[in-house]
C-alpha cells in the first residue's frame, strides 16, 4: 500500500495540458534523502517513466529544492554505514537514469537550497530554470565523501572540466546567477516567477510536436545513456566505500553537532 498523499516524500501530480510533475514533498527535511525517500523517487520516477505525459516537470515543494543525502539517517550506522549510503545512492540512482532515459523533455525547477545529491537531480534535466534564491554547492568532500546522483558526470558536460574541479574539490557556492553564467542551468528567474514560468515552460513542451521533440532529445542523448549508467554505478561504490571509513563517519558527525556560539 502506498503512502498517504499527506506524507509521501515524492508525489506525481498529472496535469490536464498533458505536464505530468514529479514532486518533492518533504520541505520540513529540505527534501533530503535518507532510504525511504530515495526508494518513493526511484519509484515514483519508474512510473512516470511508464506514462511520462506530453513533457515531464520536476520540482520540489518548500524553500529548498533536495538538501542531499540525509547526514542523520547516515550517522551512528557504524559498520553498516557504507551499506545504507549505498543502498540510497542506487535507488536515487535509478531515479536519475529513468530521468535521464525519458523520451520526452524534462523540465527542473530549482529553488533554494541543491546541494549533494540535489546537485545531479537538478542537472538531469534537458531544460534546468533556477529561482534567484537558489544555491548550489556539492559539498561532499567537506564530509570526507565523493558525488553521487551523477554529479560528477553531469558537470564537466555542462560547464567544462576545470569549473567541475572548482565545484567537486572546493565546493564552492553558486547563486542561481552563477549557475546560469555557468552553464549549469538553462536561466534563472525572479522566484515569484518560477513556478509559472517552469509549468509554462514544459506546458509548452507537451503541445508542441511530439513526434520531433521525441527525435530531437534522442539526439541530444544519443550514445550518453551507457555511460550515464556505467558511472553511476561507480559513483554509489566510491562514496559508499568512503562512508566506510572513519574519515567520513567523523566529519559527518562534526558537521550535525550543535555549533557552539561564541
Amino acid at each position: 500500500m502506498g503512502l498517504p498523499v499527506s506524507t509521501a516524500p515524492v508525489r506525481i501530480v498529472r496535469h490536464p495540458d498533458g505536464v505530468v510533475e514529479l514532486r518533492l514533498d518533504d520541505p520540513g527535511r529540505g527534501n533530503a534523502l535518507d532510504l525511504s525517500t530515495a526508494e518513493a523517487l526511484r519509484d515514483r520516477a519508474s512510473e512516470v517513466a511508464a506514462d511520462p505525459g506530453g513533457a515531464v516537470l520536476l520540482r520540489a515543494a518548500g524553500g529548498s529544492f533536495c538538501v542531499g543525502g540525509d547526514l542523520r539517517a547516515f550517522t551512528g550506522r557504524g559498520a553498516e554505514t557504507g551499506a545504507y549510503v549505498h543502498a540510497v545512492a542506487s535507488a536515487a540512482h535509478s531515479a536519475i537514469q529513468a530521468l535521464y532515459d525519458l523520451p520526452v523533455p524534462l523540465v527542473t525547477a530549482v529553488r533554494g537550497a541543491a546541494a549533494g545529491g540535489g546537485i545531479g537531480l537538478a542537472l538531469v534535466g534537458d531544460v534546468v530554470l533556477a529561482a534567484r534564491s537558489s544555491r548550489f554547492r556539492l559539498a561532499y568532500t567537506a564530509i570526507g565523501l565523493t558525488p553521487d546522483c551523477g554529479a560528477s558526470w553531469f558537470l564537466p558536460r555542462l560547464v567544462g572540466p576545470r569549473r567541475a574541479a572548482d565545484l567537486i574539490l572546493t565546493n564552492r557556492l553558486l547563486t542561481g546567477d552563477d549557475a546560469e553564467g555557468w552553464g549549469l542551468v538553462s536561466r534563472c528567474v525572479d522566484d515569484e516567477e518560477l513556478d509559472e514560468t517552469a509549468h509554462r515552460t514544459a506546458a509548452g513542451l507537451a503541445a508542441g510536436a511530439t513526434d520531433a521533440l521525441r527525435a530531437a532529445k534522442s539526439l541530444l542523448r544519443a550514445g550518453d545513456g551507457d555511460d550515464l549508467r556505467r558511472h553511476l554505478a561507480e559513483e554509489a561504490r566510491s562514496i559508499a566505500a568512503l562512508a566506510d571509513g572513519r574519515e567520513a563517519q567523523d566529519r559527518m558527525a562534526s558537521f550535525l553537532a550543535p555549533k557552539s556560539v561564541s
